[in-house]
């Protein structure tokens, strides 16, 4: 499988909500996450799935570092609401955010547990009934994928909400953050359910409340309505 490439195609739809035109159109994204209503920026689809996942954990791991420092509160989503949408930064090399450039297995691997969080954090609010589940397999089947590909959204949708099993597979603080960017990414703006699966998932994954904060403002600043 190509998670990668899998990721990309997520992210390259330019949807907020990962699953949309990229694999099936507005039915899959409305199936899976509603009208949340805004899109990516054209500057932050461009990069790719990996890099936008990221740069958006890398910035708010800097703003938060930023702001620890000097010892004050970053109010989540202000700042950026109020300045607009802004490029994702590059993220450099050595910080723990991306593989090296020749590091093709940990670039799969990551994707590839990226992937698995936006699944995930699509399923969470728990609203999708059986008609709208077979719709969404049908639109999957008919999709241009590679048959593995296929395979692993058919096997990672049927399978029940267990934040506890994707928390396992995060082996470093800073995929830790990635995983909950890019949850954050597909549950934008969230619903009450999606409110308590990305509480519980930040929680498991033993983020500070001053980076989720800054995680939450860093995707709200790539996107637009």
């Amino acid at each position: 499988m190509d998670a990668k490439k899998l990721l990309d195609q997520f992210i390259g739809s330019g949807a907020a909500g990962g699953f949309a035109g990229g694999l099936a159109g507005g039915a899959l994204a409305s199936a899976f996450m509603g009208k949340k209503g805004r899109k990516l920026t054209k500057s932050a689809v461009k990069i790719g799935g990996l890099a936008l996942v990221g740069g958006l954990a890398y910035k708010a791991w800097q703003n938060h570092k930023q702001s620890t420092a000097a010892g004050t509160v970053t109010a989540a989503g202000t700042a950026a609401r109020a300045a607009g949408p802004e490029p994702v930064p590059a993220v450099p090399q050595g910080t723990g955010f991306l593989p090296s450039p020749g590091d093709t297995r940990g670039a799969e691997e990551l994707s590839q547990l990226i992937v698995r969080a936006m699944i995930s954090a699509a399923k969470a609010d728990g609203q999708i009934d059986t008609r709208e589940s077979q719709m969404i397999l049908q639109q999957v089947n008919s999709s241009q994928l590679d048959e593995e590909d296929k395979a692993f959204l058919f096997a990672e949708y049927s399978k029940p909400l267990d934040i506890e099993g994707l928390v396992a597979a995060v082996d470093s603080p800073e995929h830790a953050a990635e995983v909950y960017a890019a949850s954050v990414l597909v549950a934008h703006p969230a619903s009450p359910a999606e409110k308590i699966y990305l509480d519980t998932l930040s929680r498991a994954l033993q983020l500070e409340p001053g980076l989720v904060r800054e995680l939450h403002s860093a995707v709200e600043s790539s996107t637009t309505t």
